[in-house]
Formats: structure tokens, C-alpha cells, sequence
């Protein structure tokens, strides 16, 4: 279902009241099985010998060259639990990636015209973006098992503008349900202030975060105020730049791939010290 003409006004009502929307039957099935399959062959051609551990819990990644310097290319990066003690992968090396980052929309074949979609382009101008500018993918392996937990943050964390502007899009590419890791938002949390922004430290020596605000996130938990956001293989999920979200591990035997879209409004001020820097 293409939306040539961006969302409806009663859609735009619902995201400026809660800070996400949810729109089933976006993507064909065809089309979310063919990116499956593509990411699973990009794993197949890997060759792990660089190894990056992704998490949102522990730091350390964040002055990995090979995290830094991902935003214009594309990058494999492992799950906390995907390694034995003697540094073999406790399972399948399919089984065994976080995330592709951050680049699939401008350097891979498959990805890039699936992102670059006019209709993509056409719901972000709706929610007011001027200059929308794409600035960041990411695949989402969520695989069985050691699918690793995503903390409770806003995207503007990552992606500072001034003003505050980024947008994602997020797409169920497997159903995304209670018990493999689905979404989780607070309604109405984009009103509130960003907390921090996460920054290159000066003199390119890693990354820390920045404080802004003292008042901390509100407590994670599965029950309300917090709303599970169950998807639909083909579902979109879009995502204000301030709305706290977060996802729980995967314990279950079924997988949970997504696929996301950040844009920033390019009329907005993108400062230097942001982690992901694109040459």
C-alpha cells in the first residue's frame, strides 16, 4: 500500500496526540521476504574476523572504529551473547548478528531502492519535515534466543538537530509480538525534553553522553502506562525523534527482523560532535 500523498489527516492527529503511529499492510510480504532474504545473504558473505559487539547497556563499542566510522557504510555487528568463552560464536553465525548499520539505504543494491521510496519521502514531508534528509539505516536481526534488549531511549539521543527533527520509520519485516521483542512506547512521551545527546568526544578519542536535561527516563515496564507495539510482517511503525521506546530481549525460539529509516530535516542545524558523521 503506497502512500503517495503522506499520511491522512486523522493519522497525523494520532501521531502528534501519542508520538508513534502504527500502519499495517505498508510493505507486501514479497517485498519484506525478498529483504530477509537479502540480509541473510549479506551474513553469508561476512567474514567475522572483525568483530563488534553492539548493545545500548554497555559503552565499550562506542570508541570501536569499526561503530564510528559506520555511517556511510555498511557493517555487521554482533550480539552481546553470541560468543563463547574461548571467543568461538555460540551458535550459527546467521543466528549471531544485532544489526547491519548504517548505511544499507545508499551503499546496498536491494535496500537502497526499497529506501528510497517516494512514498517513504512523502510521509515524512507530511509530518513537516522541510528538507528531509535520510541519514541512517539499520537491520534488525532480533535473532532467537540472544536477541539483545534495546534500552529505553529517544532517537534524538542519536540523531540531534536544532531544533529536534529526526523521524524513523520503522518496518516489521517477521511479526514483531510480546514474546520475540516487539516495540514498546509511552504515549505522549515526545512531549516531553531530550535527555542527553550522544556525542564524538573532542579530539576523536570514543564517545560519552551528554547531558541535558536531569530529569531521568520514566521506568521501563511491560504494563501501562507503556503500549507493546505488535506488528505485522509489513507493518511501519513511525517514530517522533522524542518518544521514549524500547524493546525486550528475545528468549523465544522465532526471530524478529526489522528494518529502520532515520531522517533529519536538512533546513535544521546536524553539529559535528553527533556520533554518525557520513563523508
Amino acid at each position: 500500500m503506497m502512500r503517495e500523498s503522506g499520511l491522512s489527516a486523522a493519522e497525523l492527529d494520532q501521531f502528534r496526540r501519542d508520538g508513534y503511529l502504527v500502519v499495517p499492510d505498508l510493505v507486501s510480504r514479497d517485498t519484506c521476504a525478498s529483504l530477509v532474504e537479502r540480509a541473510r545473504n549479506l551474513v553469508d558473505a561476512l567474514d567475522p574476523s572483525v568483530v563488534s559487539i553492539f548493545s545500548t547497556q554497555e559503552q565499550t563499542r562506542t570508541s570501536d572504529d569499526h561503530f564510528l566510522g559506520s555511517g556511510d557504510k555498511v557493517r555487521f555487528f554482533f550480539e552481546e551473547e553470541a560468543f563463547l568463552p574461548d571467543g568461538s560464536l555460540r551458535q550459527a553465525k546467521a543466528d549471531s548478528i544485532n544489526k547491519i548499520g548504517h548505511a544499507l539505504h545508499s551503499q546496498d543494491p536491494v535496500f537502497e531502492p526499497f529506501s528510497t521510496q517516494r512514498s517513504f519521502l512523502a510521509i515524512i514531508s507530511s509530518l513537516g519535515q522541510k528538507k528531509p534528509a535520510l541519514v541512517q539505516s539499520m537491520y534488525i536481526f532480533k535473532n532467537p534466543h540472544i536477541g539483545g534488549d534495546v534500552a529505553c531511549h529517544q532517537d534524538a539521543t542519536f540523531l540531534y538537530t536544532e531544533p529536534t527533527s529526526v523521524l524513523g520509520l520503522w518496518f516489521a519485516l517477521e511479526d514483531a509480538t510480546l514474546d520475540n521483542g516487539c516495540l514498546w512506547a509511552l504515549p505522549g512521551g515526545h512531549h516531553e525534553p531530550l535527555r542527553k545527546r550522544f556525542v564524538r568526544n573532542s579530539g576523536g578519542s570514543g564517545t560519552s553522553f551528554l547531558p541535558l536535561d536531569p530529569q531521568p527516563l520514566p521506568p521501563v515496564t511491560t504494563a501501562a502506562p507503556w503500549v507493546p507495539l505488535e506488528a505485522k510482517a509489513g507493518t511501519l511503525v513511525v517514530l517522533h525523534g522524542l518518544l521514549p521506546h524500547f524493546s525486550c530481549a528475545n528468549r523465544s525460539p522465532r526471530s524478529r527482523h526489522a528494518y529502520s529509516l532515520h531522517y533529519v530535516d536538512d533546513a535544521c542545524r546536524y553539529p559535528t560532535d553527533n556520533w554518525l558523521q557520513r563523508n
